[in-house]
Order: structure tokens, then sequence, then C-alpha cells
């Protein structure tokens, strides 16, 4: 499957707020839960092995368990333990899509916890493009959880208004950014099979 080279985003590096982006860092290594910009919608994230957190990220979005939640990260070493057994050719379709607004589902190997996993026997993946967000993932120190900003069912969040009259007091921080421009959240690919789950 051919990919376009992902584009860089429109945001620049410049224009992040890193001392934002280090307090957002510090609660979710405290097991919080933070709503940020992504390149199309908000999302809500936390520490994907911290499963206090996971599970109150799920109760929040009143989203199934067996679903299973995106990873996001800022770079493929980040995602180094999940891509052990990736065969070179799936590499570099990976390298050809990352950063930017791809999910690949990769076959774990016993390293993700199961509430990220869901009923699902591979792990969502993404390396995103988005400078804020990029910075957010570095600052904790690995990938985070990404989900929509959104009640389950309802449509994505796009402003930070309608993020805290949604949830209010039930978030932790929010990390007050610019969206990246995209019109739709990341397509959705199984890396074994090229199959495009969501266009």
């Amino acid at each position: 499957m051919a990919f376009q080279p992902s584009s860089e985003s429109a945001i620049q590096l410049d224009q992040v707020n890193f001392v934002a982006v280090e307090e957002t860092a510090s609660i979710l290594r405290q097991g919080g839960l933070v709503a940020y910009p992504t390149e199309a919608v908000w999302g809500l994230g936390c520490d994907p092995f911290n499963a206090r957190a996971v599970q109150r990220l799920l109760l929040l979005k009143q989203r199934d368990p067996a679903k299973g939640v995106i990873l996001i990260a800022s770079s493929m070493e980040q995602l180094k333990p999940w891509l052990t057994q990736v065969t070179p050719q799936q590499r570099q379709q990976l390298e050809a899509s990352w950063p930017g607004p791809v999910t690949w589902l990769i076959e774990d190997q016993g390293y993700t916890p199961e509430l990220i996993l869901g009923r699902h026997t591979s792990v969502a993946l993404r390396v995103t493009a988005h400078p804020w967000v990029r910075a957010l993932c570095d600052a904790f120190g690995g990938p985070i959880v990404s989900t929509s900003a959104n009640t389950s069912g309802q449509p994505p969040l796009q402003t930070r208004a309608d993020i805290e009259q949604t949830f209010g007091m039930e978030i932790d921080a929010l990390l007050d950014g610019p969206l990246g421009g995209l019109n739709r959240p990341s397509r959705i690919c199984d890396l074994a099979t090229g199959e495009i789950l969501r266009p």
C-alpha cells in the first residue's frame, strides 16, 4: 500500500508553550487525565501503563473497554518495544507514513496493557506530526493514550470551550494549543494485511 509522504504541520515548533507542555506531562506522570489538540480534533490522554488512569478515561468517555485505544508518540524510537517483530518492508511502510495522521494496527507481543488492547490482539500506534503533541510525548517520556475528546457516540469536540462544557473538572489539565487543520481523525490501517479500517 502506497502513502503520500507526510506533510509538515502548519504549526511551528516555536509556537509551542513548553512550560504548559511540561506541566501537562507532570500531570500525566501523576496519573491524571488531560485534553490536548491533535491534527484534526481534541484528544483525551493518560499514561497507558497506569491502569487506574485508563479506567477513569474509559468511564469518562463511556467507552466500551473492549474497543481498546490508540497510543500516540513523538517518534518511532518511542514505539520501539512494539516494533520488535515488524519486517523491513513493514518498517518502510511505517516510515513512509510517520509522522502523520495514519494509525497502524500492529500485532502485540505481550507488551501492551489489556485496557489498551481491548478485545484485540493488535495495538493501535501512531507517530504524530503535531508539534505540541510531540513535545508532550517527549516531556512525558513516551507514548500516551490518544482518544477523541467526546462522549462515545457523539461527535469529537472541536474547541476548548466544548471540552470545558462537556468534561468540566473531570479532566486534570487542558493543553491549550491549536488543532492541526485536518478535517478528519487519523486513517487506521492493519500493518499485517494492508486493510484500511478507517479511511
